[in-house]
């Protein structure tokens, strides 16, 4: 019913528009919930990453970045210097230290672009890589696989969705962070 001014919003509710106010609040009340548990939980798979990466490369005597830059090798192929800091979002200056301690410790190596005889492409030594790494994760693989069975295919979608676009924007935020000016400088 409108008010005498004929104003939707000057209404009384009924008691149905109470219920269905109370159905909004708690709905949103229900989302704020909801995304507060998948911080938390994103901010605990974080920290599980990072410490897992960080023991794996411990274990093959590398940084978690140095172990990193590996993951990235292995599953892009060849890369230029400028490809991979691009890749990782770390600053060219960066990677190349980088490239010359994974050469140093025999993880990758420097070879002639087949394409561009003024460009260098960094690859990884697999047989090195492999062998190092293959039965630190072998656990773990396992346990995912597991995890995987317990899901359709349109579920297993939308983790795939959701965890390539959370992949995608964490990699652009550390793009901003390397071009940005650091505060405490």
């Amino acid at each position: 019913m409108a008010s005498p001014r004929g104003r939707e919003d000057d209404r009384v509710p009924t008691g149905r528009q109470h219920e269905a106010a109370g159905e909004r609040d708690a709905g949103a009340g229900r989302r704020a919930a909801l995304l507060e548990e998948l911080s938390l939980a994103g901010r605990a798979m974080s920290a599980a990453t990072v410490m897992f990466h960080a023991t794996v490369a411990e274990r093959l005597g590398l940084s978690a970045t140095e172990e990193k830059a590996i993951d990235l090798l292995e599953r892009f192929g060849p890369l230029t210097a400028g490809e991979l800091a691009k890749r990782s979002g770390l600053a060219p200056a960066s990677v190349t230290g980088l490239v010359n301690r994974l050469e140093r410790k025999g993880f990758a190596r420097r070879i002639a672009h087949p394409s561009d005889r003024r460009s260098i492409l960094v690859e990884i030594d697999a047989e090195r890589v492999y062998a190092g790494m293959a039965p630190l994760f072998t656990d773990w693989f396992g346990s995912l696989q597991e995890l995987y069975a317990g899901y359709t295919d349109e579920q297993l979608e939308l983790i795939l969705h959701f965890l390539t676009e959370v992949a995608r924007r964490q990699q652009e935020a550390t793009a901003r962070l390397t071009a940005g000016p650091d505060p405490d400088r």
